[in-house]
C-alpha cells in the first residue's frame, strides 16, 4: 500500500509540475519533425527536378542512337505517378515522339530549354546571395531550408498527376511554388547585370529612342549630381524604368550608406561621397519613383475606398523585386534619420506606394510594425508620428480582412508598449495614440469586434489571475499603467463608435455595443482589487473613463458607489496631520507615495476629485426623467457623511472638504427640483418609452442648475491647469539653463587646471635650466 500511494503521489506531483511541459516538447518535436520531413521532400524532389531539367541533354544523345526497347511494359503518362514520372519514364516518352519524325523541332527545343536552365541557375545564384528584409524569423528559416522554387513545367506536371500533394504544397509551402518569377530581395543587388529583362517591357521604338546617357559608367562607381540629373530627366518625361531601376539601386546603397562607410563600398553598386548627391538621390527616390510605378502600373480605386492593382500582368511580376527593394531600403532608411522633414517626406512616399505592397504579407507585416514604432515614439515630433498614423490608417482602409487585423494587433502593442512610462512630457503624446488609434476600430467593425472581444478578454485573464492567486505581487498585473491605459482605450473606442447618432446614420446598432458589458465589468472589478487609500488614483482614473463611455454611449454605469466607498474610508474619515508636501498630481499617478497618507494635502486632493467626479455623472443625467429618484441615494449618503465629519468629537476638522460637498448636496437638490417641476406638467405614463427618452431630450444640459455648477467648475479647474502647466515649462526652463550653466563651470575648470599643470611643467623647466646655468657657473669657477 505504501509503495502505491508514494507513486500515486509522483504521479500527481509529476503532472501538477512537469506534465505540461512535457507535452509541449513533444508536440514541438512533433511539428519540427514533420517540418523536417516537408524539407527533405521538398529537396528529394527538386534534385529529381533538375535532373529532370539536365535531361534534355542526355535525349540528344537518345535521338541520335537507336531507342532501345524496354524491358517491360510502357506506361502510359496518364497512368505514371509523379515518383514514375520523376524515375525515368518521361524517356521513353521523348524516345517515341523522336520515332514520329520531329527531330529537328526537338533540338530547337533543347536548345530553348539549356538556354532556361542557364537563366534558372543565374536566378538561383543571385536569389541565394541574401535573405529577404522584411521576414519575419520563423519564415525566414523556412526561405533558407527551402531555396529556389521548383520549375514551372515541373509543377504543372506535379498539379496534373498528384493533385493531392500539390494542394498540400499550396496551403502548407507555397514558397516551394515559387517558380523562381519573383526574385528575392537580394537580386537587386544583380539587377545592374540584367538591364535587358525590364527593357523587354518597354515598346521597341521606345527603347531606340532611349537615351544613351542612362546607361551606366564603365569606370567610376561615384554617383554624380549630373547622373542624378540625367536620371530625373528620364524619369520625368518618359517615366524610363531603366533609370528607375538605376535610382533604387542607389538609393539602397544611399540608405546603407552608414553600413558602407563601416564595411567598405567594393560590395556597393554606388559610392555616396558628397551630402548633396545624397540629398538628391533620396529627393528623386522617394517622389519620383511612385509617379513612375503608378504610370506603368495604374491603381483603381472604389468609392469603398478599395484599391485595385493589376497584379497577373509580366510587368508586375517583373517590376515586383523594385518594389520590395525600394520599401525595405525606405525601412531602413527610417530607423537612421533624425531630421522631422526628412522622416515626413519619406513617409508620404510610402502612402502612394502602398497599393503596390499588398500582395506581399511579409512587407506588410514588417511595414506595419515600423510605423507603429514611429507612431508610439514618445521621443519622436509631432507631425513624423501624425503622418505615420496616416500610413498605418491607409493601409487598414486599402487592406483586406487578414492586414487589417494584423495592423490592428500592431496598434494596440504599440500603444500598450508606449503607455509604460506615464508622466507630464508623454501624456500629451499617449493622448493623441488613444484619440488617432480609437478611430481604426470602426473602418471594418467585424475585425475590429473580433480583435476588441480578444484583447479585453485578455486583461480579464490578467485580472481573474490576480484575483485567483492571491500572492505578495499578483496584483501587479493590473495596478500598472499598461493596464489602466488599456481600459482607458477600449472605453475611447467603444465611446467613439456605439454613440446614438452614428448608429442612427448606420441604420443599426454598432457591432461594438456587445462589448461595453464586459469592459465595465473587468474596469470596476480592478478597481476594487485593492480598496486601500494607495490606489485611490488608480480609481479615479478607471473612473473617469468610464465616465467618458457613459456620456458618449448612453448608456448607465453605477459609478456613485466607488466613490463613495472613498468618502467612507478611514483616510477622509479622520482628521489629517499637517504636512509641507507639494499636492499630489493624479492626473500622472496610479499610487500615492506613503508619505501622503493621513495628510491633508492628500485628504483635500481625494475631496476635489470626489467632487469633480461626483458632479459630472450626476451630470451626464442631468436632464433625465428619473433624476430625483437617482439622486436621491447620493444625497442621503453625502448628508450622512457631513454630519460624521462635522462632529466635534470624531470628524475630521477639515472645512474645505465641507465646504464643497455642502455646494454639491445643495446643486443636486436644485437639479432634483428643477426636474421635478418639469415633469409634474408630462401627461404620459412611465410605460411610454418613447415619450420617456424624448423628456427634455433637447434642452441644454449646461442651462440646469447642476450643469451650471459643473461647467464653472470645469472652467476654473482649467484655468488651474493652465497655471501649473506653465510653471512647470519655466521650472523645466531654468532646470535646462542651470545645467548648461553647470557643464560651462566644469569646463572653465577643466581648462584652468590644464593651464595650471602646463605653468607647473614650465616652471620645472625654467628650474631645471637655472639649476644647470649654475653647475656649469660652479664648474668655471673650480676651473679657475
Amino acid at each position: 500500500m505504501g509503495v502505491s500511494k508514494k507513486n500515486l503521489k509522483a504521479t500527481k506531483k509529476f503532472e501538477k509540475n512537469h506534465l505540461k511541459g512535457v507535452l509541449d516538447k513533444r508536440k514541438a518535436g512533433a511539428k519540427l519533425k514533420q517540418k523536417l520531413q516537408i524539407r527533405e521532400k521538398q529537396k528529394a524532389r527538386r534534385a529529381q527536378d533538375s535532373e529532370f531539367i539536365k535531361g534534355s541533354k542526355e535525349g540528344q544523345d537518345a535521338a541520335a542512337a537507336p531507342a532501345k526497347k524496354p524491358a517491360g511494359k510502357v506506361k502510359k503518362v496518364t497512368e505514371m505517378s509523379v515518383d514514375d514520372f520523376f524515375q525515368g519514364g518521361f524517356e521513353d516518352i521523348i524516345d517515341k515522339k523522336g520515332k514520329a519524325g520531329k527531330l529537328g523541332k526537338r533540338k530547337r527545343d533543347e536548345s530553348k530549354e539549356e538556354e532556361d536552365e542557364a537563366s534558372e541557375g543565374s536566378d538561383s545564384e543571385a536569389s541565394m546571395g541574401g535573405m529577404p528584409v522584411a521576414s519575419d524569423s520563423d519564415d525566414d528559416d523556412d526561405d533558407e531550408a527551402a531555396g529556389p522554387g521548383m520549375s514551372k513545367e515541373a509543377m504543372k506536371g506535379l498539379a496534373e498527376k498528384d493533385p493531392e500533394f500539390y494542394k498540400f504544397l499550396k496551403e502548407n509551402d507555397p514558397e516551394a511554388l515559387d517558380f523562381d518569377e519573383n526574385a528575392d530581395l537580394a537580386e537587386v543587388d544583380e539587377l545592374s547585370a540584367g538591364e535587358e529583362d525590364l527593357d523587354e517591357e518597354l515598346p521597341k521604338k521606345k527603347r531606340k529612342k532611349g537615351n544613351k546617357a542612362e546607361e551606366e559608367p564603365a569606370q567610376s562607381n561615384e554617383l554624380t549630381r549630373s547622373t542624378i540629373a540625367t536620371w530625373r530627366k528620364a524619369m520625368t518625361e518618359t517615366k524610363s524604368l531603366r533609370a528607375t531601376r538605376q535610382v533604387v539601386l542607389a538609393f539602397r546603397c544611399a540608405a546603407h550608406l552608414n553600413e558602407a562607410d563601416e564595411e567598405g563600398q567594393a560590395d556597393q553598386r554606388w559610392s555616396i561621397n558628397s551630402p548633396e548627391v545624397f540629398n538628391d538621390i533620396l529627393l528623386l527616390a522617394l517622389k519620383e519613383v511612385p509617379v513612375v510605378m503608378n504610370h506603368h502600373l495604374p491603381t483603381k480605386e472604389s468609392a469603398a475606398g478599395k484599391v485595385y492593382v493589376q497584379t497577373e500582368g509580366k510587368k508586375f511580376k517583373a517590376l515586383s523585386v523594385l518594389l520590395k527593394s525600394y520599401i525595405s531600403s525606405i525601412m531602413h532608411l527610417l530607423s537612421t534619420l533624425s531630421d522631422d522633414g526628412t522622416i515626413t517626406v519619406t513617409l508620404l512616399a510610402i502612402v502612394e506606394i502602398l497599393p503596390y505592397l499588398l500582395s506581399f504579407k511579409k512587407l506588410i507585416k514588417a511595414l506595419a510594425k515600423a510605423m507603429v514604432n514611429l507612431w508610439s515614439q514618445a521621443a519622436g515630433s509631432h507631425s513624423s508620428r501624425v503622418t505615420a498614423f496616416r500610413v498605418i490608417r491607409r493601409l487598414v482602409i486599402i487592406g483586406d480582412k487578414g492586414i487589417r487585423e494584423t495592423v490592428l494587433k500592431a496598434v494596440y502593442q504599440g500603444l500598450v508598449q508606449g503607455c509604460r512610462v506615464t508622466n507630464h512630457n508623454t501624456l500629451p503624446g499617449i493622448d493623441m495614440m488613444k484619440y488617432s488609434a480609437a478611430g481604426l476600430w470602426g473602418i471594418d467593425p467585424a475585425v475590429g469586434y473580433t480583435t476588441a472581444f480578444t484583447f479585453i478578454r485578455q486583461l480579464a485573464i490578467h485580472l481573474r489571475n490576480s484575483i485567483v492567486n492571491n500572492k505578495n505581487n499578483s496584483f501587479r498585473m493590473v495596478y500598472n499603467w499598461q493596464f489602466t491605459h488599456s481600459l482607458d482605450f477600449w472605453a475611447r473606442v467603444l465611446a467613439e463608435h456605439c454613440t446614438p447618432l452614428k448608429e442612427a446614420e448606420a441604420g443599426k446598432e454598432s457591432q461594438l455595443r456587445p462589448l461595453i458589458y464586459p469592459l465595465v465589468q473587468v474596469t470596476l472589478g480592478a478597481m476594487r482589487l485593492i480598496p486601500t487609500s494607495l490606489y485611490f488614483p488608480l480609481r479615479f482614473h478607471l473612473i473617469r473613463s468610464l465616465l467618458v463611455l457613459s456620456q458618449a454611449a448612453d448608456v448607465y454605469i453605477p459609478l456613485a458607489s466607488p466613490l463613495l466607498e472613498v468618502l467612507n474610508s478611514a483616510e477622509m474619515k479622520k482628521a489629517p496631520k499637517a504636512s509641507t508636501l507639494k499636492p499630489l498630481d493624479f492626473a500622472v499617478s496610479y499610487r500615492a507615495p506613503k508619505s501622503y497618507l493621513r495628510t491633508r494635502v492628500f485628504q483635500d486632493g481625494i475631496g476635489e476629485e470626489v467632487v469633480e467626479l461626483m458632479s459630472g455623472f450626476m451630470y451626464t443625467w442631468s436632464t433625465s426623467i428619473s433624476f430625483p429618484e437617482l439622486a436621491l441615494p447620493v444625497i442621503i449618503q453625502l448628508k450622512r457623511w457631513l454630519k460624521q465629519v462635522g462632529s466635534k468629537s470624531g470628524g475630521n476638522k477639515n472645512n474645505k472638504l465641507v465646504s464643497q460637498f455642502s455646494v454639491l448636496v445643495q446643486k443636486l437638490e436644485a437639479n432634483a427640483k428643477f426636474i421635478e417641476e418639469k415633469r409634474a406638467r408630462v401627461d404620459f405614463a412611465p410605460k411610454h418609452r418613447s415619450q420617456v427618452d424624448a423628456f427634455l431630450k433637447d434642452f441644454d444640459a449646461a442651462k440646469t442648475p447642476l450643469g451650471a455648477y459643473v461647467v464653472g467648475q470645469a472652467a476654473a479647474r482649467a484655468e488651474r491647469a493652465k497655471v501649473l502647466a506653465e510653471a512647470r515649462k519655466e521650472e523645466e526652463k531654468k532646470r535646462k539653463e542651470d545645467e548648461k550653466a553647470d557643464l560651462s563651470n566644469e569646463d572653465e575648470e577643466d581648462e584652468s587646471n590644464d593651464e595650471v599643470d602646463m605653468d607647473g611643467e614650465l616652471g620645472e623647466d625654467d628650474d631645471e635650466e637655472e639649476e644647470g646655468e649654475e653647475g656649469e657657473e660652479d664648474d668655471e669657477e673650480e676651473e679657475e
